[in-house]
């Protein structure tokens, strides 16, 4: 990559901000200026990048025709304007947020769906998807060939980095009162999560389906590409602090092959698979890694044709960063 860009990360300072600021030095990305952005709780902050400490600046002061490339790490409702601003600046968006409808920014796995980009123009208005997203995708990608696939049903459980250093703190803070006994008052969920469950994350719509729920089934069938296909998907608060795991079933036309299926994740980078007789965990395995963990791999015990599997993923860094950054290499590689 020899043609180097002026980037501008918007919400420089969150935990995945920085974990992009961190790749783009890791993976030698071609920057040109590269702008650290964020609200104003945190502007005069500063991250490291090739040796030099950058000073986080003001969001609202900011003029995206200073770049051509933005990376946009913040809440759905923070980042509409700001997405916005960057498109008539005339700049490319990788937005991490999924503020806007698929049919306006494609969502992308470069893994799973890198093709597609074929269909876009510059401008280029993309999204990298829900981290659970990138994590099943990366793994069902290389099976399309081998499986018909009708239906995928997910549990994930989510780790409470998902809504960012306020999750992180929050568990934080409720470990420590229970464990030197004092009372707890939740302020960031609902209720307690440390020790505990939630079978809730986020908002909830009318049907009775979480937001979340909503945006992992659209999103998937997107980057999927496969007609007819059916999802199905729970998530759960845990308290964990990074890491998303997922117990996944999926329904196919025809008898799976173990042995097969075994062979073409073996065959797929960015997929690490764990024989039966160990399986992965987030906190073992998954965190500060860029691929995705797959064990457990089995047939339905009624149903030949249904195939169950385990992945455990880093939502901060392979769900979200590191697969913001690919998206970004696909195009100055071959469309910028």
């Amino acid at each position: 990559m020899s043609k180097s860009l002026d980037i501008a990360v918007v919400g420089a300072s969150g935990t995945i901000g920085e974990t992009i600021v961190q790749l783009l030095e890791e993976r030698d990305f071609p920057v040109g200026n590269l702008h650290l952005l964020a609200g104003n709780a945190s502007a005069g902050q500063s991250l490291s990048f090739r040796g030099k400490n950058l000073r986080v600046r003001e969001l609202t002061d900011f003029s995206f025709a200073q770049v051509q490339l933005v990376f946009c790490a913040v809440a759905e409702d923070v980042a509409r304007p700001h997405i916005e601003a960057a498109v008539a600046a005339g700049c490319s968006v990788i937005d991490l947020s999924g503020a806007l409808p698929l049919e306006r920014a494609m969502r992308l796995v470069p893994e799973a769906n890198g093709d597609s980009l074929i269909e876009a123009k510059p401008p280029f208005l993309l999204c990298s998807p829900a981290p659970v997203v990138v994590a099943l995708a990366t793994v069902l990608a290389p099976l399309r060939d081998e499986l018909e696939m009708h239906k995928v049903s997910l549990t994930a459980a989510l780790s409470v980095s998902s809504l960012g250093r306020k999750g992180i703190t929050e568990l934080a803070r409720q470990t420590a009162e229970l464990l030197n006994m004092r009372p707890l008052e939740p302020k960031v969920f609902d209720r307690q999560v440390a020790f505990n469950v939630l079978a809730q994350v986020g908002g909830m719509e009318e049907s009775g389906h979480a937001h979340m729920e909503r945006r992992i089934t659209d999103e998937l069938k997107q980057v999927m590409g496969i007609q007819g296909l059916k999802v199905a998907a729970a998530c759960t608060q845990v308290p964990v602090f990074f890491g998303d795991s997922l117990c996944v079933s999926l329904q196919t036309a025809q008898a799976v092959d173990i042995t097969a299926v075994a062979a073409l994740l073996d065959g797929q980078a960015g997929i690490e698979r764990v024989e039966n007789s160990d399986y992965p965990t987030v906190v073992g395995d998954a965190v500060g890694q860029d691929e995705v963990y797959v064990g457990r791999l089995r047939t339905g015990l009624d149903d030949p044709a249904e195939l169950n599997l385990w992945i455990a993923s880093d939502n901060v860094r392979k769900g979200s960063a590191l697969n913001a950054v690919q998206i970004a290499e696909l195009l100055i590689k071959h469309y910028l």
